[in-house]
């Protein structure tokens, strides 16, 4: 007869957590950021709506991105010390971060992709960025510089650089030859 071997824990390298301001204990950013764990804090969802209609409690979503894979009791360990609520695995890291702002549901509240706070050198904007997304944003901003007749690249490049950081990006990145021309074409 055939011995049964004994069935190993699952391991993942990535988590999320929901973490509740009133139950966080004080400094709970401060403790994810000692645990040197690549992860993002979600802006403050002080907005949501139940199906209901009735407003969801305010509260944070955290998301663990780990080198190597873990065990939920060594995730659990993390998630104790920030207040965390509830531990689930991520299948996908980008879809996930881009739900930290809701970025893709179009019935939900939209938070600003600028206030998701990065930990030990994780990159939001690398994550979530999407060809259809550099698209849009270019086509964004071919229209907001036709509607303020901005025909100089430095006013624009000054503009993004001032108020539109996620333009400043894309901007300096891969697309100063297209925008360059068509301000120059106007």
């Amino acid at each position: 007869m055939a011995e049964k071997k004994a069935s190993t824990p699952k391991r993942y390298r990535n988590f999320a957590t929901i973490v509740y301001p009133e139950s966080a204990p004080a400094g709970w950013q401060e403790v994810l950021s000692s645990y040197h764990v690549p992860a993002f804090i979600s802006p403050l969802h002080d907005k949501d709506i139940l199906p209901d209609g009735t407003k969801k409690k305010s509260h944070y979503h955290v998301m663990l991105m780990y080198e190597g894979v873990k065990s939920y009791d060594q995730v659990m360990e993390v998630t104790k010390s920030l207040g965390g609520v509830g531990i689930e695995t991520i299948g996908s890291i980008s879809g996930y971060a881009r739900y930290l702002c809701h970025t893709d549901d179009a019935d939900k509240v939209k938070y600003s992709p600028d206030d998701v706070k990065c930990i030990a050198g994780a990159n939001y904007y690398d994550i979530t960025s999407l060809p259809s997304d550099r698209y849009k944003a270019l086509n964004d901003m071919c229209q907001y510089c036709k509607d303020n007749n901005i025909v100089s690249l430095a006013d624009f490049a000054d503009y993004c650089r001032e108020s539109r950081f996620d333009w400043f990006r894309l901007l300096t990145d891969n697309s100063t030859y297209f925008i360059d021309k068509y301000l120059k074409s106007a």
